[in-house]
């Protein structure tokens, strides 16, 4: 199994764990939260089929990777994520995120510029700016996510189990889209997560993006579902694509917060569009 090196806390390194499939122009595919890089599975043979080299990454924390007690920012994100472009020495890449991984986008191009990137899609994402504030009426009060963070220290399982009734809209979706065992696939996924991991990160979803989407300057593809009642749509989505200099709106009517998995041949088909276009 494939690691790479991002840093070291006390006497072990840290270690993201990734899979590299395929040939062709890099596709790196960047997961949500509490999931890992194996979440992205409906869309990966799609990708591959279509000739595309494929990475997925287990986010610091999560999956596969290793579990530090620290790093759970966007910088530090991003820096992970630009070690692993570096190590694989990409170009001509394109990345793609869903929910948080929309941050560690927005966040790479604020940092490290479009240099080697080619395009950007971000499905679902938790950019611009979900905290409400003076210059920001349009977001979440503080106190819903202090919320959060007391439900998941106090027990992360059962959040886990209440989290994904509204990753997937089950009251309107389960039987139809998603199945019992898929979503309890996703809440096993989530309980082998680091615990100061799953607190921690609840905290990164209020992070500033709108400066980093201004410097978002490849052609970029914003996919968000009308009914996600994790990242709402008017909240995000929509922001996101007004911020970013040509960006494109696509949003899918019905469609929860992981559409990856409800609405997979619609979100794929329109990924594979986009990476196969001219943006």
């Amino acid at each position: 199994m494939p690691y790479v090196t991002v840093g070291k806390e006390n006497s072990g390194n840290i270690e993201l764990y990734y899979e590299d499939h395929g040939s062709g122009k890099p596709v790196v595919l960047i997961h949500g939260y509490p999931l890992s890089g194996a979440s992205w599975e409906k869309q990966v043979p799609r990708l591959l089929d279509a000739g595309y080299r494929v990475i997925t990454y287990d986010r610091r924390g999560f999956g596969k990777s290793s579990q530090p007690t620290g790093g759970y920012n966007y910088d530090t994100f991003a820096d992970d994520l630009h070690t692993l472009i570096r190590s694989l020495t990409l170009r001509d890449f394109s990345l793609v995120g869903f929910s948080m991984g929309g941050g560690e986008i927005a966040r790479y191009f604020g940092n490290y510029g479009s240099d080697g990137a080619s395009k950007a899609v971000i499905i679902g994402g938790i950019p611009p700016f979900l905290l409400k504030t003076a210059d920001n009426p349009e977001g979440v009060d503080g106190g819903v996510f202090d919320g959060i963070k007391k439900a998941v220290a106090g027990d992360r399982y059962a959040f886990f189990s209440e989290f994904f009734k509204n990753f997937y809209n089950t009251d309107l979706l389960l039987g139809k889209r998603v199945s019992d065992e898929a979503v309890r696939a996703s809440w096993n996924l989530a309980a082998g997560a680091s615990a100061t991991a799953s607190v921690a990160c609840v905290s990164t979803w209020i992070e500033d993006f709108r400066k980093d989407l201004a410097g978002l300057d490849v052609p970029t593809l914003v996919i968000h579902g009308d009914n996600d009642r994790i990242v709402p749509l008017a909240a995000s989505g929509q922001r996101t694509a007004a911020l970013v200099k040509g960006a494109r709106l696509v949003v899918v009517k019905g469609g929860p917060h992981c559409i990856t998995w409800t609405h997979a041949e619609e979100v794929t088909a329109e990924l594979l569009n986009f990476l196969g276009g001219e943006g």
